[in-house]
Formats: structure tokens, C-alpha cells, sequence
């Protein structure tokens, strides 16, 4: 009944203190270790119950016992615990001294057995009936992702540098397996959703079509390049933004973005959002990312084609400076 990992990434460590019995220690604590596990805050599938059977038999008839008490078990000629859930039994045990069990004692035992299970289970629902919806404010907060096995060299960084800058920025423990799963432990589980965040994007690739909030690291006279996520910057051209904001436009600026193209090469293309998330203008063709491409002389051409060699007359051919040596 208890989660799986990837719901509840926890070691689980409970601690059953009987101080006296007269009874099932281990039944009581089957009961009491459910109901301090749902307090806790861990999902259990369901709620379990435990309750031990007796049995008092001559030989030729005999006699089962719900929940037997000290002195059952001590004079009985069985305990048979028996554990489970409103659904089915998950774990059974048995002691006896007589040389055997036939058939319709056991029928017998495990019919009274989840009754009393039941009945356990309906008085423990009453106290509490799920697991309370928060951990503790106690327990330390875990998350965990999962990333591509290409991927965690770019997480751990040069000798580390790139996990333990992570590890501070948000107070957290982190743990890489070969696998790729990566599980961050802390104290707020504000900061490890960050760390898990921050994680996600450093593996993440540009999307084309998708929007992004990024931040100007560069200008250049063609255009301004944005980072969008970590370790992967795109460029906007000056003809997917505004003149105006483009002369206003400085390092460290957030500005929101959309990915139109990534090129043969990997590079992203991207145009500038303002109101009403538009493009600012029409998306150019795929050969001008980055600032390569063909793109028209500046001023625009002249009328007349070639005009040959000028060595009658203007300027002077190329070809008489030319070394002839």
C-alpha cells in the first residue's frame, strides 16, 4: 500500500512504541503505523487494519476468537494475524500448537478476521480517513525530473562548477543518477520546485512557434540576441523589431519573444512581441539568421549594369594597381 518512488521519492522509517499490551502488539501497530503514516502526509493507496485469531479446539470441535487477548494467546491452540485492506488481505502469520489446521478452521478464522478488519477500518476512517494532503512542516521537501542521459554533463558542469552554483542559488541537495533522474532535496519546497525549474530548462530545446520571456545579452547593429533559456540564446533581427524600441533597447532588458525558424545550423530566429502578443513584423525567410544571408548592397544599385574597364576616363582600373610582380 505504500506509494511508488515516483510519487513519493522518501526513505520510510516508522517506529511502533508499545508501552503494555493484553493483545496483537504487532496487529495494534499494523493499525497505528497507518494512521501516523496518513498524518504524515504520505499517500498510502489505502488504509490497512490488522487483527490476530485464536482458536480453542479438543480434537472434534473448536472454537475461533476475534482479537484474542493475552491470556487467548497464551492458552489458545493458534494465533493467526491476519492484515489487509477493505479490499483483501496483504499479509498473513500463523503460530499454532496443534499439529494441524483443517480446512474449515482456516475458512472459518479468515471470515471472523474480516469482520473484524472491517471494523477496525471503520473506526480508524472516523479519526481519519485519508492522508492529510501536506507533508509535515517537518519533513524535508524532495522532487525529482527526469533529463536526457546526453544532458547531465551540461547539469554537473566543469568539474562541478554548474551543479554546485544550483545548489546555492537554491539552498537544495542535489542527486544525479546515470539514468537521468534527477532528484533535488530541501528545505522550502519553493526553492526545489525552482531548482526543478531550473533544471528542466537548462536541458529544454528552442521550440518554433512557442513564446518565450528572455533577457538581451548582446547588441549588435543587425539585430539583438536574447537569451531564452539557459545556454541557448536566439537572435532577433532588427526586421522582426520596432526602430524605436530597438534604439532603446539595452543589455540586461526582459523582453518577450517568439521562435519562428531554426536553421540547418541550430540557430534560432526570433521576433519581438509588444501589445497584444503580434509579431512586430512579417517573419523574414530562413537565409538572414544571425545576420548572414544574402541581403541588398545598402543605398540599393545602380542603373547600367557593367560598365567595364575605366581606364579612359574616372576613376582608374583596379588592374593597374594590381602587383604584377
Amino acid at each position: 500500500m505504500l506509494p511508488s518512488t515516483d510519487t513519493f521519492p522518501y526513505a520510510i522509517r516508522v517506529v511502533s512504541e508499545v508501552m503494555s499490551s493484553n493483545g496483537s502488539t504487532s496487529q495494534a501497530s499494523v493499525c497505528g503505523s497507518t494512521l501516523s503514516l496518513m498524518d504524515a502526509g504520505v499517500p498510502l493507496k489505502k488504509p490497512v487494519a490488522g487483527v490476530a485469531m485464536g482458536l480453542i479446539s479438543d480434537g472434534k470441535k473448536f472454537v475461533t476468537l476475534t482479537d484474542i487477548s493475552g491470556l487467548e494467546d497464551h492458552l489458545g491452540d493458534m494465533d493467526f494475524k491476519v492484515a489487509g485492506t477493505a479490499d483483501g488481505i496483504t499479509a498473513l502469520q500463523m503460530d499454532i500448537k496443534v499439529t494441524d489446521i483443517n480446512t474449515d478452521i482456516l475458512v472459518k478464522a479468515l471470515e471472523q478476521a474480516k469482520r473484524g478488519r472491517l471494523k477496525l477500518l471503520d473506526i480508524m476512517n472516523q479519526t481519519l480517513s485519508a492522508p492529510r494532503p501536506k507533508l509535515s512542516q517537518y519533513a524535508p521537501r524532495i522532487s525529482s525530473t527526469k533529463v536526457p542521459q546526453l544532458k547531465i554533463g551540461e547539469i554537473i558542469g566543469p568539474g562541478g562548477k554548474m551543479i554546485r552554483q544550483i545548489q546555492e542559488d537554491f539552498d537544495c541537495e542535489i542527486d544525479i543518477q546515470e539514468d537521468g533522474t534527477v532528484t533535488v532535496t530541501g528545505k522550502e519546497q519553493l526553492k526545489v520546485d525552482g531548482a526543478i525549474a531550473y533544471i528542466d530548462s537548462m536541458v529544454a530545446e528552442a521550440e518554433v512557434g512557442k513564446t518565450y520571456q528572455g533577457t538581451v545579452v548582446r547588441l549588435e547593429a543587425f539585430g539583438a540576441f536574447v537569451n531564452i533559456i539557459p545556454g541557448k540564446d536566439g537572435l532577433v533581427h532588427v526586421s522582426q523589431v520596432h526602430p524605436e524600441t530597438f534604439r532603446a533597447m539595452k543589455e540586461g532588458d526582459k523582453v518577450k519573444v517568439k521562435c519562428y525558424e531554426i536553421d540547418s545550423m541550430g540557430r534560432v530566429n526570433l521576433t519581438m512581441l509588444e501589445e497584444g502578443e503580434s509579431p512586430i513584423r512579417a517573419e523574414r525567410p530562413a537565409n538572414t539568421g544571425f545576420g548572414g544571408g544574402s541581403r541588398p548592397p545598402m543605398g540599393g544599385g545602380r542603373p547600367g549594369g557593367d560598365r567595364g574597364d575605366r581606364s579612359g576616363g574616372g576613376r582608374p582600373s583596379f588592374n593597374k594597381f594590381r602587383d604584377t610582380r
